[in-house]
């Protein structure tokens, strides 16, 4: 069965983004792409009954009306969701890659749920069309995508720049192991320097799982460095990536120390609510 990246596209600004992300991964991979849009199950219907307590002559007549209202919202509901796939393909194209457009309606886990058996990596906006672009909200649809997938989930920026380094954020836990052999065995970050950084306590347990993740790396013939800052995950890793001008970083979807706020929770989001560089979520 082939594998293949799936890029879940939207109205929204970061649609563009997904695309221009999914283009990068799709070349350094070799992976064929695919594009999701689905619309929800209310999208495009109507409201409920407005036709009251009018006499039934009235009635049937408005209940007409109605319904060919319902239909061609529908009709339009469609219309846009192919457009919204076209306008995906036509980035990608202008970007070197071809792409496959899927249209449905339903409920967007369940849809993402019948493509993950083939899919290599899941892409997603950091933001969706009704979230806007303030800094405290996140689309909706990427926390049920995040806490419903167990395939690797790529949330893309607002704008795509060039990623030239990557930074790997590791706290010791199995996920995070998890994470640095996906960095590790991936053709995507062949030939890109990274950056391993645990932020914690220093204990000597800590220092020794560090090192094993970066001989891991290292013995994949990756350019690696490591170290173990003290602080607050958050307020490091946000740091690190301003001053070293990182494009790009990798977690684990779950921990089991200080860094555990990062990934599950209700403060799960908060790397990718103030972190302005693409980040992907290894489970």
């Amino acid at each position: 069965m082939t594998r293949k990246l799936v890029a879940l596209v939207d109205g929204s600004d970061y649609a563009r983004s997904v695309c221009d992300h999914a283009a990068w991964i799709a070349k350094r991979t070799d992976l064929p792409v695919e594009i999701l849009h689905v619309l929800g199950r209310r999208e495009g219907s109507g409201g409920g009954d407005l036709s009251g307590q009018i006499s039934l002559g009235a009635r049937s007549s408005l209940l007409k009306t109605l319904s060919d209202l319902d239909e061609q919202r529908a009709k339009l509901a469609m219309e846009r969701g192919r457009a919204i796939l076209e306008d995906a393909r036509t980035i990608l194209h202008e970007d070197g890659v071809d792409a496959d457009g899927t249209l449905r309606r339903g409920d967007l886990l369940e849809a993402v749920g019948d493509v993950t058996g083939t899919a290599e990596m899941i892409l997603i906006g950091k933001r969706g069309e009704g979230a806007g672009f303030a800094k405290e909200h996140l689309g909706s649809n990427l926390e049920r995508i995040m806490r419903g997938t167990k395939r690797p989930l790529f949330v893309a920026s607002r704008a795509f720049q060039p990623i030239r380094n990557v930074l790997v954020a590791f706290d010791g836990s199995d996920g995070a192991l998890r994470a640095v052999r996906f960095v590790a065995e991936s053709p995507l970050y062949r030939g890109l320097p990274v950056r391993i950084v645990t932020v914690g306590d220093g204990t000597e347990r800590a220092r020794q799982r560090l090192e094993e993740a970066r001989a891991l790396l290292s013995n994949a013939g990756i350019d690696v460095e490591s170290e173990m800052l003290g602080g607050e995950p958050e307020e490091v890793l946000s740091e690190i990536i301003e001053a070293r001008g990182i494009g790009h970083m990798v977690m684990g979807a779950a921990g089991h120390s200080r860094l555990r706020a990062l990934f599950v929770g209700s403060t799960s989001l908060e790397m990718i609510r103030t972190c302005r560089v693409p980040i992907l979520l290894v489970r």
